[in-house]
């Protein structure tokens, strides 16, 4: 019988459902190291939601946190996005199709104007 259970893939997919994580990931990818109060400054939510936020990314390997002092500096950990991907690509062959045919479809429909 195969496995199908992936406990990391399912943490990273679960982590990547909330906009507020996604884009907390977006800032990781632009700055190598950010302080969290730095992190949470741009979201209408407070610092603990912040932080509740990081402990889930945290759980799935997303971020790795150090602290220096009194300050905690998060940074982006790309592996589990990594093999999410891996994942993804073994189904591209199903949508691949498809989006080429939506592209034909609307370079026809451009053309046609």
């Amino acid at each position: 019988m195969v496995n199908y259970q992936n406990p990391q893939l399912d943490r990273t997919f679960a982590a990547l459902v909330d906009p507020t994580r996604r884009a907390i990931l977006a800032r990781l990818e632009q700055d190598t190291e950010v302080s969290i109060s730095e992190l949470a400054r741009p979201f209408a939510i407070k610092l603990p939601a912040v932080m509740k936020h990081l402990d889930v990314l945290g759980d799935a390997g997303l971020i790795t946190r150090t602290k220096t002092g009194r300050t905690v500096a998060v940074r982006l950990a790309p592996q589990p996005m990594e093999e999410a991907m891996n994942w993804l690509r073994r189904y591209e062959r199903f949508w691949s199709a498809s989006l080429d045919r939506l592209v034909t479809y609307v370079e026809a429909k451009e053309a046609a104007k």
